[in-house]
């Protein structure tokens, strides 16, 4: 599983900028909804969405990040699709959903 990365907020600009897609996960060491949903997400993402950068933000240690987005709880998944906010899931995700939200605009892009 990757580790929760300490980002800045350029670090995430740049991406959001030069990468197809970017999916920001934040997350916290004490979150236990966090750690269990971590590798569905990841294998999600990993299957059908692999030109989709995935960046796993420690919310505790990179808090001008979390705030920027307005990311005040935990987990909290964001995925951006040519350079804008495409879809923002709290808490309650459901993977099956957003997938079928993110196919056809993925499908799109990568043709």
């Amino acid at each position: 599983m990757p580790e929760l990365e300490i980002v800045t907020l350029d670090d995430i600009q740049n991406d959001i900028a030069n990468e197809l897609g970017v999916m920001l996960y934040f997350s916290g060491i004490h979150c236990n909804v966090c750690h269990a949903l971590r590798p569905k997400v990841k294998t999600m993402f990993d299957t059908h969405f692999p030109a989709i950068k995935q960046r796993y933000i420690d919310a505790e240690n990179s808090p001008e990040v979390a705030a920027h987005y307005h990311v005040f709880a935990v987990p909290t998944m964001i995925v951006f699709m040519d350079r804008r906010e495409f879809a923002r899931e709290g808490r309650a995700v459901s993977l099956v959903q957003l997938t079928e939200r993110l196919q056809r605009p993925y499908g799109m892009m990568t043709e």
